[in-house]
């Protein structure tokens, strides 16, 4: 478990299929991941080959949860990127959680994280250049904009943070 001052990172397991759902179907936080289904065999084998990536090594998937009442907040994770090279850094939250710095909170954990506990010599995040909040955010923990393209029919923003 990895914990900030508000928040607690569990690794995801087999029984946080309901709270991982809720993002998957939430038309607001997939507004720029792609869009939301409802079918659930679709959704319950979308969480099944995540959870399977998570066992492999170099790959991290938490569920955040708060540490006052243990409510399900969102989903982080450190994944290998596109470019077979670097790491990527991902979130996702609930937007009932927006504006409350929680988001802010959990990805400098995880930049930390990944530079002292798992020795990352840099992460990478990707995001529409739509998605106006997250480079924003990305931007608030460090992370500069690295490269812009092409990629899920949509302009994306690259951004990168190296260990210093």
């Amino acid at each position: 478990m990895i914990v900030t001052p508000r928040c607690k990172l569990i690794k995801l397991a087999s029984g946080d299929l309901d709270d991982v759902i809720q993002i998957y179907k939430d038309p607001l936080v997939r507004r720029y991941l792609g869009g939301t289904t409802d079918d659930e065999l679709l959704l319950k084998n979308k969480f099944e080959e995540v959870l399977s990536k998570s066992k492999m090594p170099g790959v991290y998937f938490w569920c955040v949860r708060l540490i006052k009442d243990d409510q399900f907040i969102g989903f982080v994770s450190l994944d290998r990127y596109h470019d077979g090279k670097n790491i990527e850094l991902s979130y996702e939250l609930l937007p009932q959680h927006w504006g409350n710095g929680y988001a802010t909170e959990v990805v400098r954990k995880m930049i930390d994280y990944s530079f002292t506990e798992i020795d990352l010599p840099k992460i990478v995040s990707e995001t529409q250049i739509a998605n106006a909040s997250s480079c924003k955010l990305l931007e608030r923990v460090g992370m500069k904009l690295e490269n812009r393209l092409m990629r899920f029919g949509a302009e994306q923003a690259v951004y990168s943070i190296e260990r210093t």
